[in-house]
């Protein structure tokens, strides 16, 4: 920058906004590392939540339609067992690790990957 009138360039930019990042993730206690890892609180939370949200849904849906089709409650029966079943698919897809961010399969791919390097 030796030109006050000539703009930083992008290169420079990013390298700025690296360094700083990095500073600010030491200063913090917090690594690369870190990111991204829920905690046990954090998992179970998010575990109450997948179960919860989806037997409301369920439970909603069938609530609708059977407003809607004057057949109540067979359908919002229905679609709170239907609900209940997707909460516990949802769980298990997290606790295997299937939705790439949590669970026994992210620990089981990182050791993978720690034994081939």
């Amino acid at each position: 920058m030796t030109d006050p009138e000539t703009p930083p360039s992008l290169e420079d930019l990013d390298a700025r906004l690296r360094a700083a990042r990095a500073r600010e993730e030491e200063d913090s206690g917090r690594g690369p590392e870190r990111r991204g890892r829920p905690t046990g609180m954090g998992l179970g939370l998010r575990i109450g939540v997948e179960l919860v949200a989806a037997v409301l849904v369920g439970t909603g849906i069938g609530w609708v339609l059977d407003s809607w089709l004057r057949t109540a409650p067979w359908l919002m029966v229905l679609f709170l067992l239907l609900g209940g079943a997707a909460g516990v698919m949802n769980v298990h897809r997290v606790m295997r690790g299937m939705d790439e961010t949590v669970g026994l399969g992210q620990a089981q791919r990182r050791a993978g990957q720690t034994k081939d390097h």
